[in-house]
């Protein structure tokens, strides 16, 4: 008797368990599907990091029945990154869930679509000529397999490979192929039907740089700077009327090897600062860099903007030699002159003070001057750091075509099997108009100390001097030192 109750007790169980499944199934059955676009977008905001990644919010305003429902948001980027993706209610956060989160990204083309079909009856269109006319000729044929694109079909009971189709019609869209990446969300919605979500997900496929153009003035003693914003989307996505926002900085990530898709006013009128597009503020240790309007990001579109502008910045040009360490370590070729090239430099210093003041993201600076017809002739360009303002900007344009450094190892003696005693001699010629000042470093290494020099040095390091020499124009200056070395 005792078995017999557990029995029915225990079947009584699985009509329960098998009724509320029923009732969970059928649920999910009956659970309305709503599909959104980029037309119900109420707002569109992009924030783009300078390391290939993009954080999109989009606000949408969309009917929710009461109850469970399906929503497909489509018009997102081909390059989301899945796990990044958030949606919340603006209207009723409190009374809104969400169940589950797909990412639906089958997407159609050709090869999918005959895949999808394999075992399935397609229509083969081929086009032939009869009589000089073109006509086309329909036939049903079985699709067998379609292992690397190479179909094999079944026609009149015979099997058929390499058969030529000017087109292939197929009967409809097969259900697990979209046109295009969607999200798709079990939705609880407990508030009113209109309601506003915003959706947020991080897209690889988008990235930013900084290029800048310097004008030097005549007398290279004062410049023109133009900053520019350049913006490449390969996200696969269009962001139409969007907010913008831009942060520079050194962004750690971790890499997913599994994710093949992640004021100053002027004191002269020349001098005055233009109107900057992008506000700029701190964001963490980072700098976030906001347009003043909206604007429009196109797929596969390559979009400039400007960053900043401003006038009369004063910069300072320099000549530089620059030695090698490996001159101390050993005789070289007494007797003989080395070539040493003469770097060229232009500094400024990005400060209010100087028209400047802007935190300034890294990228190219490339420098212009205008010869003496008046047109801008590019001089050198080189890869500036994130700057700071206050800090300086330090940018190498080339080696001076008119200014030779000739070095000379006059004297080498052994002190001891540590110790060495050697004389060098540096030779600067200057072939221009204007007088210069050269600036001479010397990597000399070791435990050193200077013996005898014609200029003054300076140990601007533990293992380095420098010399400032001038050269008169079209004229000739040489630098003497003779150096202790204790290795």
């Amino acid at each position: 008797m005792k078995l017999k109750l557990i029995l029915v007790a225990l079947g009584l169980a699985t009509v329960l368990v098998n009724q509320q499944r029923l009732v969970s199934q059928t649920a999910q059955q009956s659970a309305p599907s709503i599909t959104t676009t980029s037309q119900d977008q109420q707002s569109l905001s992009i924030t783009i990091y300078n390391s290939n990644i993009g954080l999109v919010r989009d606000v949408r305003k969309i009917s929710l029945q009461s109850g469970l429902s399906e929503l497909k948001f489509m018009d997102v980027a081909a390059q989301i990154n899945p796990a990044t993706v958030h949606i919340k209610s603006l209207t009723s956060p409190g009374q809104f869930s969400v169940q589950e989160q797909n990412y639906e990204y089958d997407l159609l083309n050709p090869q999918k679509l005959l895949d999808k079909y394999v075992g399935k009856e397609v229509t083969l269109v081929r086009v032939v000529s009869e009589n000089n006319t073109t006509v086309e000729r329909p036939v049903k044929a079985l699709l067998l397999s379609n292992n690397n694109g190479q179909p094999v079909w079944q026609l009149n009971n015979e099997i058929v490979t390499g058969m030529h189709a000017d087109r292939l019609i197929f009967p409809q869209l097969p259900e697990n192929l979209i046109a295009q990446p969607t999200l798709v969300w079990r939705l609880e919605n407990g508030g009113v039907r209109a309601q506003t979500l915003e959706a947020s997900y991080l897209t690889g496929g988008i990235t930013w740089k900084a290029d800048y153009v310097l004008n030097l003035s005549v007398d290279e003693k004062s410049a023109d700077l133009n900053g520019w914003v350049t913006i490449d989307n390969r996200s696969g996505a269009g962001y139409k009327n969007a907010g913008l926002q831009l942060v520079a900085g050194d962004l750690n990530r971790v890499r997913d090897t599994n994710n093949a898709v992640m004021e100053m006013r002027a004191k002269a009128v020349r001098a005055e600062m233009a109107k900057q597009e992008f506000g700029e503020e701190s964001l963490f240790e980072y700098h976030l860099y906001t347009l003043d309007r909206k604007t429009t990001l196109k797929e596969n579109q390559t979009k400039q903007i400007s960053l900043l502008s401003s006038t009369g910045a004063a910069v300072r040009k320099e000549y530089v030699v620059n030695g090698q360490n490996f001159y101390y370590h050993n005789r070289q070729n007494p007797g003989t002159p080395l070539k040493d090239k003469v770097e060229t430099f232009i500094e400024l210093k990005n400060s209010k003070d100087n028209n400047l003041g802007l935190p300034l993201p890294k990228g190219v600076l490339r420098v212009y001057k205008a010869d003496m017809r008046g047109g801008q002739q590019l001089i050198g360009e080189d890869q500036i750091d994130h700057t700071p303002k206050d800090e300086t900007v330090r940018v190498k344009l080339g080696n001076a075509f008119d200014i030779i450094a000739e070095r000379n190892q006059i004297d080498f003696q052994v002190i001891s099997d540590r110790v060495f005693e050697m004389g060098f001699s540096v030779t600067l010629r200057n072939h221009k108009d204007q007088p210069i000042t050269v600036l001479v470093n010397e990597p000399i290494g070791g435990d050193w100390r200077m013996l005898q020099s014609s200029f003054e040095h300076e140990k601007t390091a533990a293992f380095a001097a420098r010399f400032k020499v001038p050269v008169e124009r079209n004229g000739e200056t040489k630098v003497t030192y003779r150096v202790r070395v204790r290795y």
